[in-house]
């Protein structure tokens, strides 16, 4: 498989990983001054510092983004981000020094491997540690190390989810990436709308979750019901765009969610899409409209790439 473009000059993805316990959690590092904007389009978000993102908010950029395994227990991962940007003289400016600006985002890993593994701040650390330029590595690591996909027919049903990553360029020039944890409670779809993923059927074949969902005449009786489920996404680029403006290229993202994810924004999805923004100098007419459409094209790709690939570089496998 061809690697696709690397990240915009500047931006780092760094990851850690309980390949026993089965969590994890990834940060991207962005240049100095880069602004920052989010969307939350799920029923069921976990989230710290995400209204620093705010447009109306004063803060004017985001320091760092963490995805983070361990449900609200690994929000205490980003105390770790906080400290090692602390050291590296990197945050928000104020008149009694630097304070870093880390908004944060959780999935819910719980119920795939040890419950008591959590990430938290040393485990944070060590992904900032770990953080570098180009292509990020993807698959069942970082955040993406617990992450299930395809449990609308039930948990016990699903398939492998991951961490994803795609990036384009656009005619401008500008780099548009994405960075996806993969934990959805609906299928993944191909390109062409085929079944890339699906839950597991009574005769061992993948079938659509959506349509038996839709076909059921009750509600379904659930052995492990799929609450906890979430997609993560950031988006990182080169462009330049106000921090009203990342918040537009976020939501416009989600519709690479919708593309690639079916059913998706559920009442048990926590779905959320950062954008990050490191470009400086005139702001383009018509810019957000641009990398808005481009991004959800690199989020869709990138949620096919992480479910696409696995430790062996074989098919998704099943989790416990």
């Amino acid at each position: 498989m061809t690697d696709p473009a690397p990240l915009p000059d500047g931006f780092s993805v760094g990851h850690w990983s309980d390949p026993e316990g089965l969590t994890g959690c990834s940060v991207v590092i962005p240049p100095p001054g880069t602004r920052g904007g989010i969307w939350v389009q799920g029923g069921g978000p976990g989230t710290r510092e995400s209204d620093t993102l705010n447009p109306l908010s004063r803060s004017k950029e985001a320091t760092a983004v963490l995805l983070t395994g361990g449900s609200a227990f690994g929000l205490a991962a980003a105390d770790g981000v906080a400290r090692w940007l602390e050291q590296h003289e990197l945050g928000y400016w104020t008149p009694f020094g630097l304070v870093p600006l880390v908004p944060s985002a959780v999935i819910y890993d719980l119920g795939t491997g040890d419950p008591a593994a959590r990430p938290g701040p040393e485990e944070g650390y060590a992904a900032c540690e770990n953080a570098h330029g180009g292509v990020p590595e993807r698959g069942a690591l970082g955040v993406g190390t617990g992450a299930t996909v395809a449990k609308v027919l039930g948990r016990e049903r699903g398939s492998a989810g991951g961490f994803g990553y795609a990036a384009i360029r656009t005619g401008a020039g500008e780099t548009v990436a994405a960075v996806v944890a993969v934990n959805a409670a609906g299928d993944v779809l191909a390109e062409d709308g085929s079944l890339l993923v699906g839950p597991v059927g009574d005769d061992g074949e993948m079938v659509r979750g959506a349509e038996h969902l839709v076909a059921l005449e009750y509600a379904p009786q659930y052995k492990a019901a799929p609450e906890g489920s979430t997609t993560l996404a950031c988006i990182c680029t080169d462009a330049a765009l106000s921090k009203t403006e990342c918040t537009v290229v976020a939501r416009a993202a989600t519709a690479g969610i919708a593309r690639a994810i079916d059913p998706t924004f559920t009442p048990v999805d926590g779905d959320i899409v950062f954008c990050l923004a490191s470009g400086q100098g005139e702001i383009r007419e018509y810019g957000s409209m641009q990398i808005g459409a481009a991004a959800a094209t690199a989020v869709a790709a990138a949620i096919r790439d992480a479910v696409r690939r696995d430790p062996d570089g074989g098919p998704p496998v099943l989790r416990p």
